[in-house]
């Protein structure tokens, strides 16, 4: 544990935003408010064998427990967890986003685990925001040079500017990209500023055209997934076109906003776009299914930034079909496509080793594979 002073752990009074799912059933147990408060309170002094994310995530469901010596328990541990455990948990996408966002106000003032959360693309932009204002120069600097979660939340610039640890230079060059980005951010000094150091005076008497908003386009255009498909014909294709049309007279940071709320349909328009933050912010959209996600992975025109989104989710590569998309499609690395070979059943792999469309390395190494699996028939 660093030196640097933690903030104290204060108990949860209301519901558990997560459930126990996550856990192998026979641990369920140790969450389970029916169970003995001696089970409960094993977990709570981490003496459960769990995996680091498993273990972190119990500590925050036990946060709301019904008792005080469980809660207490459970936060003393979650205060000073040893580093194996917090350096793996704080990296894992996987772990919900709740906890992890828990977690940041717990460690927001330990450099290196912040850090590790802030990088986290499962910890939400909200709890970024709220430790944004009053954060380290260093984390500050973490926060400021990601992108993505600038464009996609506005508080996380608004707090950002607040913040009296971080540097002048720093803000400005948040701002100015913001601000090309086609951020505008009217009660925040800077973002004022920065508007007149790039366009000039002029742009307080005369806007800038900035383009439709997403908010614009999803009155318009509905939240529904299906929304635009019950036109008939003519009247759709119609429809698809002039939301395509507005997409592209909309900034860079009105699309990332429409990408993380908007529907299917903007979405697959979206995930084209030349600029890879919108495309990425695309991907990582909540409200992204399984069906885009296969579309993608088979994409061989794809963005390697969202191909390389889908293969370190490991959610996703646990659906077999977007495995096998992965491995045949050759945008895919090599090592991350010879990797997943070895976990496809016998059938695909041999239907691999005939295919002329898969990469030539690819293919070789299926043959490899069957011909090793069948050497001892032929003995």
């Amino acid at each position: 544990m660093s030196d640097q002073s933690l903030p104290q752990v204060e108990p949860q009074v209301s519901a558990c935003p997560i459930t126990a799912d996550f856990l192998p059933e026979q641990m369920r147990k140790h969450v389970d408010p029916k169970a003995p408060v001696p089970l409960r309170m094993m977990a709570a002094k981490g003496l459960v064998p769990l995996s680091p994310s498993d273990m972190v995530s119990v500590l925050f469901m036990l946060m709301y427990d019904s008792a005080e010596a469980v809660r207490e328990g459970a936060g003393k541990t979650a205060a000073n967890l040893p580093d194996r455990i917090a350096a793996s948990a704080f990296r894992d996408e996987e772990v919900q986003g709740p906890v992890l966002a828990w977690y940041l106000t717990l460690y927001g003032q330990h450099d290196t685990y912040a850090e590790m959360l802030i990088l986290n693309g499962n910890t939400p932009d909200a709890a970024v925001a709220q430790l944004a204002a009053g954060c380290s120069k260093r984390s500050a600097e973490i926060i400021g040079a990601n992108q993505l979660r600038l464009l996609r939340t506005d508080d996380i610039i608004r707090e950002l500017a607040k913040n009296p640890n971080a540097t002048g230079a720093l803000i400005d060059g948040v701002c100015d990209f913001a601000v090309r980005s086609g951020l505008n951010l009217q009660d925040v000094p800077q973002m004022r500023e920065a508007r007149i150091r790039l366009f000039g005076p002029e742009v307080v008497v005369a806007p800038i055209d900035e383009g439709p908003t997403a908010e614009e386009i999803i009155a318009e255009y509905g939240m529904d997934a299906h929304e635009l498909g019950r036109g008939g014909g003519a009247e759709e294709e119609g429809r698809k076109l002039s939301l395509t049309q507005k997409i592209v007279k909309m900034n860079i940071a009105e699309k990332i906003k429409l990408a993380t709320k908007g529907n299917k349909e903007a979405r697959s328009v979206l995930i084209r776009d030349s600029n890879k933050l919108v495309s990425v912010a695309t991907i990582r959209s909540p409200r992204i299914t399984e069906g885009e996600v296969y579309s993608q992975a088979m994409n061989k025109i794809a963005h390697d930034d969202v191909l390389r989104v889908i293969y370190t989710n490991r959610e996703w590569l646990r659906k077999y079909a977007i495995k096998l998309a992965l491995v045949k499609n050759p945008k895919v690395p090599q090592g991350v496509s010879m990797r997943l070979l070895g976990q496809l059943h016998e059938s695909d792999v041999k239907q691999l080793s005939k295919d002329k469309n898969v990469a030539g390395s690819i293919q070789m190494m299926a043959k490899k594979a069957i011909m090793k699996k069948e050497a001892p028939k032929r003995g």
